[in-house]
């Protein structure tokens, strides 16, 4: 069989396309209930009344929840109520929460309750909060209930410090012989998937608790609602359906606290609650921003000798995933590159900003900006081809990451060999800046990128395999299919393990944590890794159950047989062998007896050797590998009005091995797409009450179809030792580098230094004309 590497047509691709497929939000009941949001027209205020008198006496409204006596929420630290008591920390906070019998009822019923607040003053960047004076976001930090690896600083609004140290930076310092400091800096934006946050819930008479959810964590669902509100995890039970798009921002659980509460409060009823557009993209958790300051030595060779950082993160009103995601960016604070003395600070800290959630990358894309960006200037500084600089400083085996982490060929990748790809694809000796006339100039940027999942130590996933009575499979896995594909994956790795046509392997899409394996979160691109070894696991168990049965029937040990073309064979004796069809389902004797039954195979496999960080270093290995790449972007722009177009983007980026050729380029395609949306779009606009200005589609525009330039994607393939065939994660690794790329084509088209995301027209016109 050679199964592996063909482009397979995505296994929910025929319900997706002939608009069959069912979503969270297409499931509807007669018995359901509606649940719609009040949420806060305030950045920070004080809520002095609220008045639901004129609300309840519209027909059909069930109930209307207020904030009081619920428990606080949030998955690193708990510091969230899961409504507004006293207080709002940021516009669209939930304030209370209609139930009613129709979604109509509770929207007009929403508008009917009378709020009375008192505005407070905000705090509206990472930097304001950490001025003295600023106001105090959460007083009670310090005795907020955490998790391990939590660094709180109480009576600040430092939610968590996270610490690099590697060498010794004092050295690093003194034998460097050029040095570079920049700023850099963005607002959070938004995730703006086509569906947006769906969930409903009912308590059934017996105590099970049933939520459907569109998520990308229905067991952290399951784990968090017993933790929360004190149930047995066995009576609850989680279904997540398809969902359309996610890219992070359906890891957070929250949309399923408030159906839970939404049921418990109308007995047990069913209630949906569906965000518009305007809750999803400021209600509930966004993409984080950033300010970051980034200070580089190097040799006069260009050897990097010292990065000292600084990351301040916008965690918004609450710090929920903000915590993990500045320890991501810390552990990969520098980008893909030798350095011995590195001194990084990375903050999570609170403003009166919508809070966020993982978004595509999970802290590599902001960090890679902000680092990249800096090496476009190091390597200007030195009068060093940028290409070339990251070249000669590309990390290799047996070097360490900033965490400490000694690195070898199976772990690390070719840093070298994608530069090498990419500088010919981009034809980068060609040109890097051209003034086509005395208006219009093209340039070329370029960036490098890694990264590696900072998840659970404990993080595991489970298959199921069941065969059918005519040899086929049933594949069960608790990987939701987000838009990635990789269920299709790990239907090729099991046809690929047994040798039989994937055509004969049956994925269950719907993931119900009550009989579905888990899988922990479909996030950090670890599904083909973490479910693939499990798939792997289960095919073997099978294989062991197959040739153990195979064996009586055709008198032969066990250790003669293969399993392979839908037979059991003897390896010497090809034409002895039983159908698989024959014995999956037990045996039946020509007397009629029979023996054995159904052959139901399982696996798990859990990440091995990973550590937490160390507290006052940073020292662990927080991952299993570093996927790297090299990306660069080709612009064309016009002086006279600073619009420009976008002409060429490439990745090439080293997969260790091409499992789905197709779903590989697509998945990159896609991840740059989002890259330069972000560079080049995509921002909130807060005003001076910390208030989102554009929470809508048509004022906050991610780049449009016709807006794309030309993608060209290439992999490197340094085979993975212990990963499914050799494979790396490869989901989110397309976006990381775009916005760097991007700006480092700006800057050099224009020669000016581009510190800020988004990179508008409006933009580029203020620093290249010095207009503040």
């Amino acid at each position: 069989m050679n199964i592996i590497g063909q482009s397979v047509p995505r296994k929910e691709s025929w319900e997706k396309v002939n608009g069959k497929a069912k979503y969270t939000n297409d499931f509807e009941s007669q018995e359901m209930l509606y649940g719609k949001l009040v949420t806060s027209p305030y950045g920070h205020a004080k809520i002095e009344e609220i008045d639901t008198s004129n609300a309840l006496e519209i027909t059909g409204v069930r109930t209307i929840i207020t904030g009081g006596n619920f428990p606080l929420a949030g998955e690193e630290m708990r510091d969230r109520p899961p409504i507004a008591v006293g207080r709002v920390r940021y516009y669209g906070e939930v304030v209370a929460i209609v139930v009613a019998d129709t979604l109509a009822t509770a929207q007009l019923a929403a508008t009917q309750i009378g709020i009375t607040y008192s505005p407070l003053p905000v705090v509206n960047s990472p930097s304001e909060a950490l001025q003295p004076g600023a106001p105090l976001l959460h007083e009670n930090l310090g005795s907020y209930e955490k998790i391990a690896g939590v660094y709180p600083v109480p009576g600040t609004n430092i939610a968590s410090k996270i610490k690099i140290r590697k060498g010794n930076i004092k050295k690093g310092w003194e034998e460097s012989d050029v040095t570079i400091q920049g700023s850099f800096s963005f607002n959070p934006s938004e995730h703006a998937a086509m569906e947006t946050r769906c969930s409903f819930a009912q308590i059934h008479e017996n105590g099970m608790v049933e939520i459907t959810s569109s998520s990308q964590a229905p067991f952290m669902i399951k784990k968090l609602i017993a933790l929360y509100f004190g149930l047995p995890t066995g009576s609850i039970r989680v279904k997540t359906p398809l969902v359309g798009g996610a890219y992070g921002g359906k890891a957070s659980v929250q949309l399923e606290i408030w159906a839970y509460i939404a049921s418990k409060a109308v007995d047990g009823r069913l209630v949906k609650i569906v965000n518009d557009r305007e809750e999803d993209m400021v209600t509930s958790p966004g993409h984080i921003g950033l300010e970051a300051t980034v200070k580089l030595g190097c040799t006069k060779d260009g050897i990097l000798k010292a990065a000292e950082l600084l990351y301040l993160w916008d965690s918004g009103a609450y710090a929920d995933k903000s915590i993990d995601l500045a320890r991501a960016g810390a552990v990969d604070c520098t980008g893909p590159y030798r350095i011995e003395n590195i001194y990084c600070d990375s903050l999570s800290i609170y403003t009166n900003h919508p809070y966020p959630a993982p978004f595509r990358g999970f802290s590599h894309s902001e960090v890679h900006f902000a680092f990249e960006r800096a090496m476009g200037m190091l390597a200007k500084k030195i009068n060093m081809d940028p290409l070339h600089f990251r070249y000669i400083n590309a990390i290799k085996p047996g070097d360490t990451t900033p965490t400490q982490v000694k690195l070898n060929r199976s772990n690390i990748g070719n840093v070298q060999k994608c530069i090498t790809r990419l500088k010919e694809l981009i034809r980068w000796d060609d040109w890097q800046r051209i003034e086509v006339d005395e208006n219009i100039i093209r340039a070329k940027g370029v960036s490098c990128i890694w990264k590696t999942s900072t998840i659970d130590t404990n993080s595991s996933s489970g298959v199921i395999l069941m065969f059918n009575p005519d040899g086929s499979i049933n594949l069960m896995s608790g990987v939701v299919e987000i838009g990635t594909g990789t269920k299709t994956i790990l239907a090729q790795i099991l046809a690929e393990r047994l040798k039989m046509p994937v055509e004969k392997v049956y994925v269950q899409m719907l993931v119900n944590t009550q009989n579905t394996p888990e899988h922990w979160k479909t996030v950090a691109s670890r599904g083909t890794f973490m479910a693939g070894r499990a798939v792997l696991k289960a095919a073997d168990d099978v294989i062991s159950q197959l040739k153990e049965r195979a064996a009586c029937i055709l008198r032969a040990p066990v250790e003669d047989l293969e399993v392979g073309y839908e037979k059991v064979f003897l390896r010497d004796d090809p034409g002895i062998h039983i159908p698989v069809k024959d014995i999956a389902y037990g045996y039946v004797y020509p007397n009629g007896n029979a023996v054995g039954g159904q052959i139901i195979g399982r696996g798990t496999y859990t990440l091995r050797h990973l550590t937490r960080m160390d507290k006052e270093t940073g020292a662990g290995k927080p991952g299993p590998e570093w996927t790297v790449g090299a990306q660069g972007v080709e612009i064309e722009i016009d002086t006279r009005t600073y619009r420009y177009r976008l002409l060429k983007a490439v990745s090439v980026i080293d997969i260790g091995r091409v499992l789905n050729q197709k779903a590989a380029e697509g998945q990159v395609m896609g991840a740059m797409n989002m890259g330069l949306s972000f560079g080049g779009r995509e921002t909130f606009l807060f005003d001076k009450y910390a208030r989102v200005l554009n929470p809508q589609l048509r004022t906050y525009r991610p780049i449009r179809f016709g807006e794309q330039p030309e993608y060209i994607v290439d992999f490197v393939q340094t085979p993975q030792i212990d990963s499914p065939y050799g494979a790396r994660g490869v989901g989110e690794h397309g976006l990381i580098g775009m916005p760097a790329a991007l700006a480092n084509s700006l800057s050099t088209a224009l020669q000016v230094n581009l510190h800020h995301l988004p990179l508008t027209p409006e933009l580029l016109w203020r620093t290249k004309e010095g207009r503040t």
